[in-house]
């Protein structure tokens, strides 16, 4: 006997069961979370080795707004595969976090509350908002009142904290088995932070963290630097425009752009190398219409010479191209385009009185209005040729933002991810190679992006909700920060704000002074701390027992979207941090599909919250809806999946109460299974518990490689014979009707086999099952061994689960020769004959009684279907009804 098979014996001694008249799911989730809380059976031992645990390191959702029928889905497969594991004997680390800093979360506070931060206003005690709850006049900027960033960053953190208690609320309906009373964590408090800022720090004392003045995709609504994995494409309309430039001979040259707007911040033309129309251009100089601004033609190989004229405006700056051509042809900056999204008011480099005049009309300008401005212009002078060429094409936003990105020339903090130093590329590909993907060709998806990347991690952000960067400046005698000199606390001064807090050597009087230090105003990217949260739920800055125990960790379940983010950024911290891989495996789940067959996402306002479908199906069918989908793959979004788990749930409950009905099973005197397996002694008894062993070693193979989907498949078929067919096979003979020994059998056989579907059922209906376990068992169900084949097999003996088939299928014909004659089953068949393949007709003729009696059947034979006959499929022939039965009189 294994060590798993005993402690299932010995947790859960058998009892009389105390068997609800009407079971129902309502009320479960309260129930059963109350009680997980108070017997503490998910909570996560410290004193513990590695080998016992597994660790899973869970993604925190954005605290911001609500959950959404996603964040459900993405769980409850991380927490099937945390209940398994913990019942197979591992002590699971299973924590909870919630990502609180980011720019979701001002929005959100900015509508909420009706306010905007701006940094030069004090700090006011007391502070009360002039909104709650947002509303559509809220939402507008200039309709929101200023305050100082320390309350702003106060209303931050009470309308996370309220969202963090929804959050557990909703988490706990779906039964997630965290560890609520120590397992859960935040990014944005103060371990967080100095975590966060240790790290970094270590960064910038390896040279992996280092600061750079560069053009930097810029959103203009949160006015702030965006990461390249933070960018998405969106097909947006255009229009190509046909533009002449001036030749030193006087003619033309014509490009084709879809930013005429840019035409101010031209500074070459480029063509490729190769291209024979514009080989006399190259080394010579153009004029810019309108501006005037003499501009030279460049070659480069990024020029395509078959899209539009072949040969292109650089403009600083457009897009990612403009940037490299700008960088490898060594050009000047001409930035038109401020922080703020609109014009900038001078722009010195446009010399002529008649170019400067045409700029002071779209100076202060947005984007939009600033196109149109010198569309028009353009059309006027002549030098726009035809109608602009409508198109649709992809333009770059933040994932989360309203408006097309703009490249803007700052000083940013950048960390090291392969971008630009081949060397660690090719490490940080290997570490892809290294980890266990499920399903595998996740990872060529996390190669691509790797191979694919411009730069490195753009991790500063010009906001104020979140964690600061731990540094300050040198002040030059001129009163201009000092880049060059770099003040940064201790280890032990963490963590640190350095707009409120003071260098060592330093006081506030000498902040933003000459000779003084003046702070770094910006905060890190959310992702530079929520990629840590390997490192964020364990004792990396203390004594790192806990670390030590669960780090790897042993699994990594997300999303694929977010491969590019979370995943990578975390393999890139643990690389530089600890040489190591932050976990040996990852699962990928999909996303969720709209009925349009679209991602939901709050950005595209196509989400659906979970509470009312946790109400109206349970969390158990939820789950169940979950669980259905496999790895990698997107799901639609489907109640009807939902109905089918809310009823399979149900029939557990039922099904249980009708199978624990007919008496008490002898006991195992061995403590291994439910009921003493001796006492099961009828053929089809022991095919039961034979097709049982085969479920059970199916699904903890699947399970085993986090394929819960799969296991499902196999665990559910089962239950459905096992209540359909098998009970009411035994039901007659269970009730003492064939004999006493054969009444034992069929009452062991039923209360092992309803033992071990429970807990094969626990990871996926938690509340139902562990409803059930409570009317005959002691404990909780999740703290009973995942269930054995070694012990079911030895049951069966030489019995295979053949005939249970064969008798399933039999009894399938019968009932259909009923349905078809419109007559209820209990109908008595004076006679039929059972046709079956010749090499099952002693095996049904071995339980032709129990075929009788659920049949009802009063003469039954059974014959071989010819083996040459091309129909080999089991039918009835001969049958010939009686009388109905009488109906029931109503009470």
């Amino acid at each position: 006997m294994s060590e798993i098979d005993s402690r299932a014996g010995h947790d859960s001694a058998a009892s009389a069961p105390a068997i609800p008249a009407k079971p129902s799911l309502e009320g479960l989730e309260e129930k059963w979370d109350q009680n997980w809380t108070d017997s503490q059976v998910f909570a996560f031992d410290p004193d513990t080795t590695r080998s016992e645990v597994f660790s899973i390191d869970t993604p925190p959702p954005t605290a911001s707004g609500s959950l959404h029928i996603g964040h459900v889905f993405a769980y409850s497969q991380s927490d099937i595969i945390a209940r398994y594991q913990r019942m197979t004997g591992k002590n699971v680390f299973f924590p909870m976090g919630w990502d609180d800093n980011g720019l979701p979360t001002e929005r959100r506070v900015q509508n909420y509350y009706g306010v905007r931060c701006d940094p030069s206003l004090p700090y006011e005690e007391g502070f009360e908002p002039p909104h709650r709850g947002g509303n559509a006049q809220t939402a507008k900027p200039q309709n929101q009142q200023p305050i100082s960033r320390r309350n702003f960053i106060e209303l931050c953190l009470e309308l996370t904290g309220e969202d963090e208690k929804a959050f557990e609320h909703v988490f706990r309906t779906l039964g997630l088995s965290v560890d609520w009373g120590r397992l859960t964590y935040q990014t944005i408090n103060a371990k967080a932070q100095a975590t966060s800022q240790k790290a970094f720090l270590d960064h910038v004392a390896s040279g992996h963290a280092y600061q750079a003045e560069a053009p930097t995709p810029w959103d203009t609504t949160f006015r702030t630097a965006v990461a390249q994995a933070e960018q998405e494409d969106q097909d947006r309309p255009g229009a190509y425009h046909r533009v002449g430039f001036t030749k030193p001979d006087g003619e033309k040259v014509f490009i084709e752009t879809t930013r005429p707007e840019l035409l101010p911040a031209c500074v070459a033309l480029v063509a490729h190398p190769d291209d024979e129309r514009y080989q006399d251009l190259f080394g010579t100089t153009v004029t810019s219409p309108l501006f005037d601004v003499e501009v030279p033609v460049k070659a480069h190989e990024l020029a395509q010479m078959d899209k539009g004229a072949g040969i292109a405006m650089i403009c600083t700056f457009g897009d990612a191209t403009d940037v490299i051509w700008w960088r490898e042809l060594d050009l000047p900056t001409r930035a038109v385009i401020g922080r703020d999204g609109r014009f900038i008011p001078e722009a010195e480099w446009i010399t002529s009185e008649e170019g400067a005049a045409h700029y002071a009309e779209v100076a202060g300008a947005t984007v939009f209005t600033a196109q149109k401005r010198i569309v028009e212009k353009l059309t006027a002078s002549g030098d726009l040729v035809g109608e602009p060429k409508r198109i649709t094409h992809p333009v770059k936003f933040y994932e989360k933002g309203d408006k097309p990105l703009e490249y803007v020339t700052s000083r940013q903090w950048y960390i090291s991810n392969g971008g630009r130093d081949t060397n660690l590329r090719a490490e940080l590909i290997t570490r892809g190679e290294e980890l266990e993907w499920f399903p595998p060709f996740m990872e060529s998806r996390y190669r691509n992006w790797v191979e694919n990347l411009t730069g490195d991690w753009l991790v500063s952000r010009q906001r104020y909700f979140g964690v600061p960067i731990p540094v300050w400046y040198g002040v030059a005698a001129d009163g201009s920060p000092d880049y060059d000199t770099l003040l940064t606390p201790s280890a032990e001064q963490l963590p640190i704000d350095p707009t409120l807090h003071v260098p060592e050597g330093f006081t506030e009087e000498q902040r933003d002074q000459p000779g003084g230090f003046t702070a770094d105003p910006d905060i890190l990217d959310t992702w530079a701390t929520s990629s840590l949260t390997p490192l964020l739920v364990t004792d990396w800055l203390g004594e790192q027992d806990i670390l030590n125990k669960v780090y790897p960790f042993d699994l990594r379940p997300q999303g694929h979207d977010i491969i590019r983010t979370w995943l990578f950024s975390t393999v890139v911290r643990s690389h530089l941090l600890t040489d190591s891989l932050p976990w040996k495996g990852a699962t990928i789940n999909g996303w969720i599909l709209d009925p349009d067959r679209k991602k939901m996402s709050k950005s595209k306002g196509n989400v659906v919250t979970p509470i009312d479908l946790l109400e109206q199906y349970g969390s158990d069918g939820v789950r169940y809806w979950a669980a259905r989908a496999r790895q990698g793959a997107d799901t639609a979004f489907e109640e009807g999946q939902m109905k089918i788990g809310r009823r399979l749930a149900i029939k557990v409950l039922n099904a249980s109460k009708f199978a624990l009905g007919f008496g008490e099973a002898p006991s195992d005197p061995a403590g291994v299974l439910a009921a003493d397996p001796a006492a099961v002694t009828e053929a089809l008894d022991r095919s039961m518990l034979a097709a049982l062993a085969d479920v059970v070693e199916q699904a903890s193979t699947a399970l085993a490689k986090h394929d819960y989907a799969r296991a499902l498949e196999v665990i559910e078929p089962f239950f459905w014979t096992f209540c359909d067919d098998f009970i009411e096979l035994v039901k007659s003979r269970a009730h003492g009707h064939a004999g006493e020994e054969a009444a034992l059998s069929a009452r062991a056989a039923l209360t092992i086999a309803l033992d071990v579907q429970l807990r094969l059922f626990a990871p996926y209906l938690p509340f139902a099952t562990d409803e059930v376990w409570s009317w005959w068992r002691t404990g909780s169900v999740h703290a009973q061994a995942w269930p054995q084949a070694a012990p079911l097999r030895e049951a069966a003996g030489t019995e295979t689960g053949e005939l249970l088939d064969v008798v399933s299928a039999a009894i399938i014909v019968v009932r259909k020769v009923k349905s078809d004659a419109k007559v209820s089953q209990r109908t008595p068949l004076l006679r039929a004959a059972l046709h079956v393949p010749a090499a099952q007709v002693e095996l049904l003729r071995r339980d032709a009684d129990d075929v009788c009696r659920l049949g009802s059947i009063e003469d039954l034979t059974i014959e071989a279907i010819d083996e040459g006959a091309e129909d080999q499929s089991i039918r009835v022939e001969g049958a010939e009804l009686g009388e109905p039965p009488a109906k029931r009189p109503r009470n």
